[in-house]
């Protein structure tokens, strides 16, 4: 196996030379093109200052170019730093601040955002991927700059690669710190049981940030697939995508199948190519699933992971038993487990409800500044909690029941009530607000807040929303404001969450 994710582009490039590698919009790239860019990129960004440890943010919407950037954080030594696209200034001026990150990259759309960025953090370098201007550097220049690495970084398996946020329950996201074997053993894990290989032509729209996405293009380099990049989701391009480059493989999480599904072009849609379908990020309704394979006519294969894992923790092989509604058993290398919710030192029987938990070389290495969530979800013997409420059948293959905290999961991304509790605080109308999930066709889940007003004060639903709009990405927003005279709570005071549906009969 490579030693760290600096070396894969180069592995690509002379392993599969002039082989397309990635299109994306129309542009094509070979492994070789691919390789050049990186190598340049990489070093335009030391002569930028960027040095081996330095974290580097990428904030950018689905590209080549974001692809390109990654690799070449990794060629230099640097740390990645890979953040949602959704989220808003004062979420990327938090993030930034807590990883240290001196430089940012982002797309062309991302740059109004960052505005006011140097002011409230230490970044000092900003490259965009459009067009130069006053204090931003453009990827582009830096790229025809011409410019060549003439070492390799000292960087080892064990080394930190990466810090991916992940939305915190105490109001904050917490970085996830992914080791260069974590990231690489997923990505190839995932490609040799899904075997995936250089016949293979995967079309995605998944965000690049997200670790499911991560999978497809360290595998991309590993094993020679072909990668059709999207920068965003829409059903009628998905389906054409998938025609005209006679695709063999969809991934997506739920709620893309279900717009698919629901689509009046299925019927006459040309799906003939594929060969298989994935779908993550969330569970998927049995009757969904099977639905999909009637009129996908191919095996819908389900996958589990988790950003602390850097990927995929269970998943089904190509050629093993799939069993709808469970994620499959776990990846090569790596162990799960299910143990009671008090006790993780106690392991649950067989078939019974307890909390699945991970341990292997693809666990995180805490979280970055944060030792006391670090030693809540990481035991000293490396097993490491989900937070997911699981039972494990006789072949080793695992159910998800429920969630082991108030984590809400909307269209795939998760969503912590804390996080928006903390901004509707902030309102000068708000005396109270807790947040908590309903049921949503389409998106899973969707949170609902129940607010208290203050005395003499008087808001509506929409205005609610709109504040939150400013503070949070817009998966985190509440979907629904219920206005209440209280909360359940409990005798020390604490909000009992899971009580609050008790109050929607009250609205």
């Amino acid at each position: 196996m490579l030693s760290h994710l600096g070396l894969l582009s180069e592995y690509a490039a002379k392993k599969f030379g002039d082989k397309e590698a990635l299109i994306f919009e129309e542009q094509s790239f070979s492994f070789l093109k691919l390789h050049d860019m990186v190598e340049k990129f990489g070093a335009g960004l030391i002569s930028l200052g960027v040095k081996e440890k330095d974290v580097v943010t990428l904030y950018g919407s689905n590209s080549w170019e974001w692809i390109v950037s990654y690799f070449a954080i990794a060629r230099v030594g640097a740390i990645i730093n890979p953040v949602n696209t959704m989220l808003t200034p004062s979420e990327i001026i938090y993030v930034a601040n807590d990883c240290g990150a001196e430089t940012i990259i982002c797309s062309e759309d991302k740059i109004q955002a960052l505005e006011d960025i140097r002011k409230h953090t230490q970044i000092r370098n900003i490259i965009s991927f459009g067009q130069k201007s006053d204090g931003i550097q453009s990827f582009s220049s830096i790229i025809a700059k011409n410019l060549s690495i003439d070492k390799q970084p000292k960087v080892s398996a064990k080394d930190l690669s990466t810090i991916a946020y992940t939305s915190g329950t105490t109001g904050h996201p917490k970085g996830a710190m992914q080791s260069h074997e974590a990231v690489i053993l997923n990505g190839s894990m995932t490609s040799q049981l899904h075997m995936r290989g250089p016949d293979d032509i995967i079309v995605s729209a998944l965000p690049c940030p997200h670790v499911y996405a991560n999978v497809l293009m360290t595998g991309m380099m590993m094993f020679g697939t072909k990668l059709i990049l999207h920068k965003i989701f829409e059903v009628d391009t998905i389906f054409e995508s998938i025609r005209v480059n006679n695709a063999t493989i969809f991934d997506g999480v739920p709620t893309m199948y279900m717009f698919m599904l629901n689509s009046q072009n299925l019927k006459n849609a040309d799906l003939s190519s594929l060969k298989r379908c994935y779908v993550g990020g969330q569970t998927m309704p049995v009757a969904t699933m099977t639905e999909v394979e009637k009129e996908f006519k191919v095996p819908l294969i389900e996958l589990w992971g988790m950003t602390e894992i850097a990927g995929l923790g269970a998943t089904f092989p190509l050629f093993g038993p799939n069993k709808h509604g469970s994620i499959g058993c776990a990846i090569p290398y790596c162990d799960l487990k299910i143990v009671d919710i008090d006790d993780c030192s106690k392991e649950m029987n067989m078939g019974e409800v307890g909390e699945l938990m991970v341990k292997g070389p693809i666990t995180m290495m805490g979280y970055f500044g944060d030792d006391e969530k670090t030693q809540e979800t990481l035991e000293p013997d490396g097993w490491l909690h989900s937070g997911d409420l699981a039972k494990m059948d006789q072949d080793g293959c695992v159910y998800i029941v429920d969630r082991k905290k108030d984590m809400i999961i909307t269209g795939g991304y998760n969503v912590y009530p804390a996080e928006i509790e903390r901004v509707l605080a902030a309102n000068p109308k708000v005396a109270l607000a807790a947040v908590g999930k309903q049921s949503d066709e389409l998106k899973g889940e969707i949170a609902k807040a129940y607010v208290v007003l203050k005395e003499g004060k008087e808001a509506t639903e929409e205005e609610i929303i709109a504040f939150c709009r400013e503070e949070l990405a817009a998966y985190k927003c509440p979907r629904k404001i219920q206005f209440v005279m209280d909360v359940p709570k409990t005798s020390t005071g604490k909000i009992m969450r899971r009580e609050l549906s008790t109050l929607d009969s009250l609205g």
